[in-house]
């Protein structure tokens, strides 16, 4: 069965400062520069990857930490898609905005609604429903076609593009994927069954 890896970016710049980081492009930090190659270790490590094709956003956190996985698992030549589907989703009037402060402004459970929320849109900003509509037709489309033909795949995005992913993969449900936080650098493993188009979880 081939294998099938997510992994959310290492800590970017903003992430560092708490500020909400949405669709603007920052760097990742000397920790998530580390993340990334740790994320990379852990892979060759447990189970020596192959991979077939890669797919990123078009954000930069996203490409650097693909990079470093794959120079930390020797192979810098995987062909690589990248794709505004995977972005981060858009925050809105919240991006730049550092989360201590807006939930000073609007109130903690408003920012928890905003944040957490699976229909809730920040002013001008994408809600998860929104991420989700994007990423699953791009997943389907570009990503599942390469397991479907038994090539390992590795993608690595953002929080809430995975986690709009997540729901596709695990059956998780708009109440329940509220409860569900991914860290970041930690590669997220699945095997894919060509013939039930299932996806298996496996032991971190």
């Amino acid at each position: 069965m081939p294998l099938f890896v997510i992994v959310r970016h290492g800590q970017s710049q903003w992430n560092l400062e708490n500020r909400f980081t949405g669709n603007v492009d920052t760097p990742l930090t000397e920790l998530g520069q580390h993340e990334a190659r740790e994320a990379g270790a852990l892979l060759k490590a447990h189970q020596p990857p192959n991979f077939g094709i890669g797919f990123t956003s078009e954000l930069q956190r996203a490409i650097e930490t693909m990079a470093l996985i794959l120079d930390e698992i020797g192979q810098t030549d995987l062909p690589i898609e990248r794709s505004a589907a995977l972005n981060e989703r858009m925050y809105g009037d919240l991006q730049g905005m550092n989360k201590d402060e807006a939930e000073k402004r609007f109130g903690a459970e408003q920012v928890f609604r905003w944040r957490r929320g699976y229909t809730d849109q920040p002013p001008h900003g994408e809600s998860l429903a929104d991420t989700h509509a994007r990423v699953i037709p791009y997943f389907k489309s570009a990503i599942l076609p390469h397991l479907q033909a038994g090539q390992p795949v590795l993608v690595a995005a953002h929080g809430n593009s995975l986690r709009a992913l997540l729901m596709e993969l695990e059956h998780i449900s708009p109440e329940d994927i509220e409860k569900v936080e991914l860290a970041t650098g930690i590669p997220r493993q699945y095997n894919y069954d060509q013939t039930t188009g299932a996806f298996t979880l496996l032991p971190k």
